[in-house]
């Protein structure tokens, strides 16, 4: 008789006094690949190493997608590159500085033979020096830059052949002069990626575990189940990119995601079946056992997950789309491996657990300690005397950590928010000393005269209009284009890309300033440009923020009410959810935005709020689903609403604050990246993962719960009728 034979027909269990339930689907997956441990091993192993052989030869094909269809700022890159000349890369600029003058003759000879050793570097399609062109000069003659135009975009530049540009065009300085290389080309020596992070959070969760379990084997179970898991899905994701629009900042966003709950659905499973063999279940039962009750809370808890993942998909934006859709495709991964890697590796380990686990709990037992979790049981306790003090003083102190985000810019990160040691952000500095800070931030003034046909003229009414404009620092006149129709002008603010006064100036050319030139012109002008894109992205944002979050917040609470049969448990997690919400994005924009603790100020990354607001949606609802869904056993078996609550935190406290830990760790190593995008998400989610599993989850839910009372399991019985039932316990 195998072993879900023998749960299934088990005459009592010995707490119900009932007969048992069949095992579920959870249980059988887990008692297959317990018995065929081996064959389970070697799957995920030929998979992991299958799919890597492919990506490897193949390699990836990441691309960003910033269209905004129905903006401004598309139409005019849309007529530029219908009409616009063509240019196959990118370019950068070489930014000199003398105090004594560029003109000096020694320094153009030094500059000139320079820039003819840069013209012979890989990937150089030509040169314009410095001193072809009086406006490349600065007004006072001391900053001054070349342009070098690629053959390739920027982010296809080998980093090795953009250091190699940076070292021929610096053997020019010395005895005053300075030389530093500004564009994006030049912002690619700054990345440096996550690997470092990566393996830091692997080791402070390592720690935590062994912490958490006492041997280094059982701490090591849920790291290597999360580590197939996204070392898989990331050979898929480099094989898919051929294929889909997937950006080059997906892997690390999915490794950040999918390590987190990796270890977490691995350690809610681990923690659940050493709590079986404490009882005296051998090792195939205990893995049965926890896998037929946390096997059912990983898999709802990854599909809120996925939900909110899948909600970004709403917002209809191209560079999100792919990394939306990833990150989902990791954390099902990740349940996959949670529910038939981890069963295997117990079967290969478990006799040694079942005589470590059991030996020290007799070991405790015997010394007299109090049992597991009762630290967990008296905070409960201590909350439940005073419900209303404890709601109202977490509540207050998060809601003060919400109001920041409600004055967040967001933007897209430029060379200023560079580490003040880089060249990029050497060269935005000379640039802004030399030509002023709008020179790092022009906008683009397409002139669209395909009815008249004579977009130069078109063209010099805007540019009189705009020079008398505050605000505008300086005009170029209408540069032609391969149509007659259709010129471009560069308007170039008195103010920097990041500041508000280039938001003002840009909202009042497109509403007032431009309209009134074409009533008098007859034709269009549009505004675009990168500071013009960061505005039309953040306003597309929320635009349809609504849209989105109505989504992920009205399905997630479909599935509460369907596990939980309650109404007032799925609206609370939502509201609290929303709370850890704004109180990452208020400490991201203290951080990052204001520049608390010595951070380079500017922007928060256009797209970081409604990404966080999946991820941590759906981390959050894991929390709620681990914490509620034993409050609730308890509650099947006592009847018991106050005990229920304690009960439920003391077997699942450690568990939650240990995989909070484990969360807080591996996002905050994210902080050790280079790139602003990770630091700002890393730190994003660890402040909600540590809000959410610390006040919210230990001091909040409990309050809310008992202030709820028995009301905490009511749902209408028409709509009880409606929605199908799912149960996480045995029942």
């Amino acid at each position: 008789m195998t072993l879900t034979d023998r749960l299934s027909s088990d005459a009592s269990g010995p707490e119900s006094g009932r007969p048992q339930p069949e095992a579920g689907a959870f249980a059988r997956i887990a008692a297959l690949a317990h018995r065929r441990r081996r064959f389970a091993l070697l799957l995920w192993v030929a998979l992991m190493v299958g799919i890597w052989t492919a990506a490897s030869a193949l390699g990836n094909d990441y691309r960003q997608d910033f269209s905004l269809p129905g903006t401004q700022s598309q139409a005019a890159a849309d007529l530029l590159s219908e009409h616009g000349a063509a240019r196959a890369g990118d370019t950068v600029q070489i930014v000199l500085r003398d105090r004594g003058g560029l003109n000096d003759p020694e320094v153009r000879q030094r500059v000139g033979e320079m820039l003819t050793e840069v013209a012979e570097q890989s990937h150089v399609q030509s040169v314009r020096s410095v001193y072809e062109d009086a406006a490349a000069v600065a007004p006072d003659g001391t900053v001054g830059y070349a342009t070098v135009t690629l053959d390739l975009p920027s982010k296809e530049i080998p980093k090795e052949d953009a250091r190699r540009l940076l070292d021929t065009a610096q053997q020019a300085a010395g005895d005053g002069l300075e030389v530093e290389l500004g564009g994006q080309a030049a912002r690619l020596l700054a990345k440096g990626g996550g690997g470092a992070a990566e393996g830091a959070g692997i080791l402070a969760a390592l720690v935590i575990l062994v912490f958490m379990f006492g041997t280094i084997i059982a701490a090591g179970l849920p790291i290597i189940t999360a580590v197939f898991a996204v070392g898989s899905t990331l050979g898929a994701i480099i094989l898919a990119s051929h294929v889909f629009t997937i950006a080059d900042y997906t892997p690390y966003v999915m490794m950040l995601v999918g390590l987190g709950v990796g270890i977490d659905y691995a350690l809610l499973i681990f923690a659940r079946y050493r709590a079986e063999l404490v009882k005296g279940e051998d090792s195939e039962r205990a893995t049965v056992v926890a896998f037929d009750v946390a096997g059912r809370s990983v898999f709802f808890a990854g599909c809120t997950v996925i939900v909110a993942l899948l909600g970004l998909v709403a917002l209809g934006l191209g560079s999100l789309q792919g990394m939306a859709l990833s990150v989902a495709l990791t954390v099902l991964v990740t349940m996959a491996a949670s529910l038939t890697l981890l069963p295997a590796l117990l079967g290969v380990f478990g006799p040694r657990f079942a005589r470590q686990f059991t030996a020290r709990a007799a070991e405790r037992h015997a010394k007299g300690k109090a049992p597991e979790g009762t630290v967990w049981r008296n905070l409960a306790a201590k909350v439940q005397r005073r419900p209303l003090a404890a709601m109202l003083i977490a509540g207050v102190t998060l809601g003060a950590l919400c109001l920041p985000a409600f004055g967040m810019r967001l933007g897209f990160a430029d060379a200023g928010s560079d580490a003040p040691t880089t060249t990029s952000r050497k060269a935005f500095d000379m640039l802004t000393e030399g030509f002023g800070p709008g020179f790092n931030g022009p906008l683009i003034v397409v002139v669209d005269d395909r009815k008249g046909g004579n977009a130069e003229q078109a063209g010099a009414a805007a540019a009189r209009a705009l020079k008398e404009i505050p605000g505008v620092e300086a005009v170029s006149p209408p540069i032609p284009t391969r149509h007659p129709g259709v010129a471009t002008m560069i308007a170039f603010p008195t103010t920097s890309p990041q500041d508000k006064g280039t938001s003002r100036l840009l909202a009042d050319l497109r509403d007032d300033v431009l309209p009134e030139v074409t009533r008098q012109s007859g034709a269009e002008y549009l505004v675009g440009g990168g500071t013009a894109v960061a505005e039309d992205y953040s306003e597309k944002v929320a635009e349809r923020m609504p849209l989105f979050m109505a989504i992920v917040v009205g399905v997630s609470l479909i599935l509460l009410m369907m596990v939980f049969r309650s109404v007032l448990v799925p609206l609370k997690a939502a509201i609290l959810n929303l709370l850890s919400i704004g109180a990452a994005l208020g400490a991201i924009t203290l951080v990052f935005q204001e520049g608390w603790f010595g951070v380079e100020p500017g922007p928060i990354e256009a797209f970081l709020p409604v990404m966080i607001f999946a991820v941590v949606f759906g981390l959050s609802m894991d929390y709620e689903i681990f914490l509620v869904s034993r409050i609730h056993e308890e509650w099947i078996k006592t009847k018991d609403h106050a005990l229920s609550v304690r009960e439920g935190l003391g077997h699942t406290g450690s568990v939650i604050s240990a995989a909070g830990a484990i969360m807080v760790a591996v996002f905050g190593a994210f902080m050790l990246s280079d790139e602003r995008l990770l630091q700002q998400t890393g730190f994003g989610m660890a402040v909600a993962i540590f809000v959410d599993a610390v006040v919210i989850r230990l001091l909040i839910v409990p309050a809310a719960m008992q202030l709820m009372g028995r009301w905490t399991w009511w749902m209408p019985a028409p709509l009880a009728r409606i929605l199908p039932k799912v149960s996480l316990e045995k029942s």
